[in-house]
């Protein structure tokens, strides 16, 4: 099965169950991958023939700007829309904040989930 890897989308969110998470806001990386049957554009070169990475990033974007409290929640809605877009059989979502607050010198904390689509 073939891949499309969106990597390291920046962004900056209001996640938390903080309240001052939901008031200043943290940055954000997201990582997306999706399988699917790349043959077909591969030869015939027509974006109508792949899966539109443009379209996984408008996704990220619009489902990240949506607060919620646990990444997790927030990565089972990017792979819920994810899983609508024609071609994708499987996807794999990856939400990394950084800088989290949990009194510790820690980089990011990522919470990763995959789905196969129905």
């Amino acid at each position: 099965m073939d891949q499309i890897f969106v990597e390291d989308i920046k962004l900056y969110a209001y996640h938390g169950c903080l309240e001052e998470e939901a008031k200043i806001g943290s940055d954000y990386l997201v990582n997306v991958r999706v399988w699917g049957d790349l043959s077909i554009p591969a030869v015939s070169d027509d974006l109508s023939d792949t899966i539109d990475y443009v379209l996984i990033n408008k996704i990220v974007s619009d489902e990240m700007a949506i607060r919620a409290k646990l990444l997790e929640h927030v990565a089972q809605r990017i792979l819920t829309q994810l899983q609508n877009i024609k071609g994708v059989q499987k996807s794999e979502v990856s939400v990394a904040k950084c800088n989290p607050p949990i009194n510790g010198d820690v980089k990011t904390v990522r919470v990763i989930l995959q789905r196969e689509s129905k």
